[in-house]
């Protein structure tokens, strides 16, 4: 039986998240696009995702589309959503992730 990978930014992905870390995870993975296609590829679209968010939500208020400040929300929220969701599955050995290193 295999021993779960060892994650050292657990506590790190529950604490706050910063442009600095989404950098850095971008280059780590754009250092290792080749290597790493579909995960590159995931990481463009959680930040196409959070940049939607972010500009989404201005034109949402001047149309008075209220139904979608929680997509806006939630696009806001999708890097650390993910990151939280990729320590999870790195703790419990289902997924390894070695860019988890760039948040600390």
């Amino acid at each position: 039986m295999s021993e779960p990978f060892h994650s050292t930014a657990t506590s790190a992905a529950s604490a706050r998240f910063s442009l600095r870390q989404m950098q850095r995870i971008r280059l780590r993975l754009l250092a290792q696009r080749a290597a790493l296609p579909l995960e590159y590829n995931i990481w463009d679209g959680v930040l196409s995702v959070w940049i939607m968010g972010w500009i989404g939500w201005l034109p949402a208020y001047a149309l008075e589309a209220y139904w979608v400040f929680p997509l806006c929300l939630l696009g806001i929220h999708a890097p650390r959503l993910y990151v939280k969701a990729r320590t999870r599955a790195h703790a419990a050995g289902r997924l390894r992730c070695d860019w988890l290193d760039q948040l600390n």
